[in-house]
């Protein structure tokens, strides 16, 4: 699958002011991205408020999604649940034309053991039309896959071809690595772990601040898939602090303001997120200055 090697984006979903889905905002985003040279978007995950959003106007975004990006990069739709079988349904009834591979975020708020997890993702890979994505993150969903729950799905399911680990555990990067199918895909999915992630042997990133500055961070990830981290470690110090801004006051409200400072899309976040401070808005304009030129 090298077509998920890279730079990934988990795309914004831009509302306007009243709240309602911006698909101008949405479609100005896409070019955006794909502009800056990203090997593929991820729509309605985390950072996409895929929580607060109806069931129509998710499938209004994924269509509307497939028809800005007319077939110019790959396309990944988040879809997950803490339900099993409501997450079977939607998989179900989820129009596939134009994508290529489903994120799905491991079962939040329940708690499942590990063997729950297993069986929670055998029945998605069961069940699916489309390539999965394993997403990890533990500080969200309050329940860790582990990598021995990981590799063991890998092994078992040839159509899970990838885990988004957002851990930050290199104990667990590093057992991933070790024990998984070759073919096996171990993606970042923290932005600030990238390059160290590649370093040992992840295959790239699923990205929140390459919504606002995609370039910067796509040729860095290019230049440490290619070993070149002398060239690499520049670029990433350069975004460090810009990064650590994206989600001072939550994500994804800190990368739609820099997206409207950018003049690509509006701010607006749907409750219970809210807008960040005036004082975090003056710094992030000031290290966007420093890496848009």
């Amino acid at each position: 699958m090298n077509k998920f090697y890279g730079t990934g984006v988990a795309m914004v979903t831009p509302f306007h002011a009243d709240g309602a889905v911006d698909f101008g905002g949405l479609e100005a985003v896409i070019n955006h991205i794909i502009g800056g040279g990203v090997e593929y978007l991820v729509i309605l995950g985390t950072t996409g408020e895929s929580a607060t959003l109806s069931k129509q106007e998710k499938q209004d975004v994924w269509k509307k999604t497939v028809e800005f990006t007319r077939g110019r990069v790959p396309l990944v739709a988040g879809i997950g649940s803490n339900n099993t079988y409501e997450l079977l349904k939607s998989i179900e009834e989820f129009d596939t034309n134009g994508y290529d591979a489903i994120l799905s975020v491991s079962p939040f708020y329940n708690k499942p053991t590990q063997e729950g997890i297993y069986r929670h993702y055998k029945a998605v890979a069961e069940n699916s039309p489309l390539p999965i994505i394993l997403y990890n993150v533990p500080s969200r969903t309050g329940s860790m896959v582990s990598a021995e729950t990981t590799v063991r799905l890998a092994h078992d399911f040839k159509n899970i071809i990838a885990t988004k680990e957002a851990s930050g555990s290199f104990e667990q990067f590093n057992q991933i690595m070790r024990d998984k199918p070759e073919e096996f895909m171990l993606i970042s999915g923290d932005d600030p772990v990238t390059l160290p992630m590649v370093a040992m042997g992840a295959s790239g990133v699923i990205s929140v601040i390459g919504n606002a500055i995609p370039k910067a961070f796509s040729d860095m990830v290019r230049l440490c898939l290619k070993g070149n981290y002398e060239a690499a470690r520049p670029l990433n110090y350069g975004m460090i602090e810009f990064t650590r801004l994206m989600f001072a006051e939550g994500s994804p409200a800190g990368v739609k303001y820099a997206l409207k400072h950018l003049g690509i899309c509006g701010d607006t976040v749907r409750l219970p997120l809210a807008n960040i401070s005036s004082l975090a808005e003056a710094k992030i304009v000031t290290e966007l200055q420093k890496i848009v030129k």
